[in-house]
């Protein structure tokens, strides 16, 4: 992946669904607002690519795909994501979090080694974030927050399902740089504050 040549910052909020992303990830952009910084707060997969309906209607058992193909349809959402809204944003030196990001498809699409290293190729032109935030929580916990939240168990996630792409999310950490784990068991405000004291300490905010 390549270096983020913009003025603004990326930052990528990942993790086990369940794990918080969308909580934290509106907790940042509070923060960084208050001390005076224009943030864009975004999700993938989007809703508005060319294909954000194909891919919803297979997380939803709606259709069926091959999965490396189904990798490319996320993967042309996000180049799509990155072309219309993260990368015209960094040019006016904002500051974009975006609630999952190519770390996502390297831990839930891959099997094993063989198809990691295929999924991170199909995303090897696409910006590495400034800071990767991986939320760790347990496959358990996760599946507790997403029963206690009443919404339908999708695709992805089937307890050993996750516990393989907890695992997978594990690697990754040695892979890539600007990647930080968060204990993401702890209360919705100690989290935040791990996150914040990162944040300070690495852009000097």
């Amino acid at each position: 992946m390549k270096k983020n040549p913009y003025p603004g910052k990326l930052i990528a909020f990942e993790g086990l669904d369940g794990s918080g992303l969308t909580t934290q990830a509106k907790f940042l952009k509070n923060f960084l607002e208050a001390k005076g910084v224009n943030v864009i707060l975004t999700k993938e997969p989007t809703q508005e690519s060319s294909v954000a309906k194909e891919i919803q209607e297979i997380l939803s058992h709606k259709k069926e795909m091959d999965p490396f193909e189904f990798q490319k349809l996320f993967a042309k959402d996000r180049e799509e994501h990155l072309n219309n809204v993260i990368i015209p944003a960094l040019k006016q030196n904002k500051w974009v979090i975006s609630d999952r990001y190519a770390f996502s498809s390297f831990a839930f699409g891959a099997k094993n080694e063989k198809e990691m290293e295929e999924i991170i190729k199909l995303n090897e032109n696409f910006l590495m974030p400034d800071l990767v935030v991986f939320l760790k929580v347990s496959p358990e916990i996760c599946i507790e927050r997403i029963k206690k939240r009443g919404e339908e168990m999708k695709l992805f996630e089937k307890k050993e399902k996750l516990e393989k792409v907890f695992q997978n999310y594990l690697k990754l950490q040695n892979r890539f740089t600007n990647f930080e784990i968060i204990d993401g068991e702890k209360s919705i405000e100690e989290v935040s504050k791990q996150i914040q004291n990162i944040i300070q300490s690495k852009f000097n905010l």
